[in-house]
């Protein structure tokens, strides 16, 4: 199965158990992905994260319930995964913009939020640039915390400025970004048995890391890590750090995944590898700075 028939298959399945408790996890375990993989590759092919995909078309399907089908309130919210009324209430009302009892009156306008359909323009070739290495395991040192799959894009440039604001640079000089999702991993797996969202179920352990030194003195807040042997996907990423590796994330899940014959992830794991941008005048968003993407592959 390609990339991109993995996430048709997810589409085709969601819409099928729309009225069913289904986590992102489920979700990524029927087309056989990563959980944390699937949710990066979703999000940048369709523009929004899963659990938003599936709670837009369960309120859609909701606000046609009530209208068409003069359905209950507390039925149509028990059906699509609400606990009680009153939040099934508040999220109808954010999405549509009127309240469950308006739809079934008949009163304002309601949304209409169709099930997606892919168009992904299909490049490759020399346009992206990849190399692939082997390289065996390695171990890194550094701070390490866990967050829930839908936290990471706000919360972990946080913890990147918490780490300066610190001074913890001057012992984690942060020469990679290690994100994990081994489920397996008995951290992660206690971060899960907390959550009471079903949102927030999928998880990662990622970390602020450089190569562990074992000559080197290092305070006990830091935590190592061993990267095992693999084979990886090197992505080079030229310029701003902000806007460069956004754009190279675009091009690894819009064109270089998609009906890819040659590779496929493998592993659960991305790293992203920052080169010293001290003596660089913008530092890391200046034009000549010079990062990387890893991720592990293996031969299809």
């Amino acid at each position: 199965m390609t990339w991109l028939e993995a996430i048709k298959k997810s589409i085709c399945y969601i819409e099928e158990h729309l009225t069913d408790d289904i986590t992102v996890d489920d979700v990524a375990r029927e087309v056989y992905i990563s959980s944390f993989h699937f949710q990066k590759g979703f999000a940048i092919l369709c523009d929004m994260t899963v659990s938003e995909y599936i709670r837009n078309r369960r309120l859609s399907l909701a606000g046609r319930d009530l209208r068409v089908e003069g359905c209950k309130v507390i039925d149509v919210a028990m059906k699509y995964g609400y606990d009680s009324p009153d939040s099934f209430t508040k999220a109808f009302t954010r999405f549509h913009g009127i309240s469950p009892v308006q739809a079934k009156k008949g009163e304002g306008e309601l949304k209409n939020f169709l099930p997606l359909k892919l168009q992904v323009s299909m490049k490759g070739g020399f346009e992206m640039e990849c190399k692939i290495i082997k390289k065996p395991a390695f171990t890194v040192i550094g701070a390490a915390k866990i967050f829930g799959g839908n936290d990471g894009f706000t919360e972990v440039p946080k913890m990147w400025d918490e780490h300066y604001a610190k001074g913890e640079g001057k012992y984690i000089s942060g020469m990679y970004g290690v994100c994990i999702d081994t489920p397996d991993d008995p951290d992660l797996a206690k971060f899960v048995q907390t959550q009471q969202k079903k949102e927030t179920l999928t998880s990662f352990k990622y970390l602020i890391a450089d190569d562990y030194v074992p000559s080197k003195e290092y305070p006990e807040r830091f935590v190592t890590q061993e990267i095992p042997a693999n084979t990886w996907a090197v992505f080079p990423c030229r310029g701003p750090i902000s806007s460069a590796m956004q754009d190279v994330y675009q091009k690894i899940f819009k064109e270089w995944l998609p009906e890819n014959p040659d590779y496929e992830l493998s592993g659960a794991y991305n790293i992203e590898y920052y080169t010293n941008a001290s003596k660089l005048p913008k530092g890391n968003q200046d034009e000549n700075y010079y990062s990387e993407i890893w991720y592990p592959v293996k031969a299809k």
